[in-house]
């Protein structure tokens, strides 16, 4: 799965390199992977891709944000795996779930790393997805922020809150380290447990966190399109454990919840 910003950096570096080209061939599926989901049959997008042109990337025809979507004259390549463009003569990847070979002889690659979705269908018959403000919109202000918290539980969790039930589609696990380190919030900590001031400082974490990600050029744990890691220097991550707090100097640590590892700082993050 790809988190927000690399949707977001992804989606651009596609509108300016592979906007105009025409598919020559299509493969999807070509090496199986247990969690990688396809829409209808699979072995039927060569058919439905080749002779189509790109027209156009986005992340609002649908996804809010979650995933990469590519306009193919009349169909829609929606994808929430990483993206990786081949210059003509390069090297292309042994295993990838979706090859697309362009006029031009050069290609475009997605390979799922732990899961994710490769959806091929008519841009007509899109699915209607639950349209919600996206964390980089005006409309995703301090008032819609406070209606995600109202509802819930008191005895939810920080990470269960951003990162789980895909309330802010697109914030996953792997952004949610920064936007908590930066709003001071231990992972677990309770929404019973937390004070206007924290909420309120939890919003701005979500807005300035994903935005510096993004304009950063993703985070340096994550590759974009060809295949060079982002800009933003990730403070809590696998590549940071060893390391002592920015802040405090305190060692941090790692914890598995949820489904996935936590990183934080203990004295900068209380529980």
């Amino acid at each position: 799965m790809i988190e927000l910003p690399e949707t977001h950096v992804l989606t651009k570096q596609i509108n300016e390199t592979l906007v105009g080209k025409t598919i020559k061939n299509a493969m999807a599926n070509a090496s199986p992977h247990a969690f990688a989901f396809y829409s209808g049959d699979c072995a039927a997008y060569g058919g439905m891709l080749a002779g189509a042109q790109i027209i156009k990337a986005s992340t609002d025809f649908g996804g809010c944000g979650s995933q990469v979507e590519i306009m193919c004259d009349d169909m829609l390549l929606s994808l929430s795996t990483p993206i990786k463009y081949h210059k003509p003569g390069e090297k292309l990847p042994k295993s990838h779930q979706l090859l697309l070979e362009f006029d031009d002889s050069s290609h475009m690659s997605c390979t799922v790393q732990m899961w994710g979705g490769i959806h091929c269908v008519p841009f007509a018959q899109r699915p209607e997805n639950k349209q919600v403000p996206c964390p980089y919109s005006d409309a995703f202000d301090e008032a819609y922020f406070d209606s995600l918290i109202s509802g819930e539980k008191p005895n939810l969790s920080a990470k269960a809150l951003l990162a789980t039930e895909q309330r802010i589609p697109g914030l996953g696990n792997g952004v949610l380290q920064d936007i908590l380190f930066n709003a001071r919030i231990h992972p677990k900590r309770k929404l019973e447990t937390l004070t206007d001031t924290d909420i309120q400082r939890l919003f701005r974490s979500v807005k300035s966190t994903l935005k510096e990600m993004r304009d950063e050029g993703g985070r340096d744990t994550e590759k974009d399109l060809f295949n060079k890691n982002g800009g933003y220097f990730s403070i809590l991550s696998k590549n940071t454990l060893t390391h002592p707090c920015r802040e405090c100097g305190s060692g941090l640590v790692r914890q598995a919840y949820l489904g996935g590892n936590i990183y934080f700082c203990p004295v900068c993050q209380p529980l």
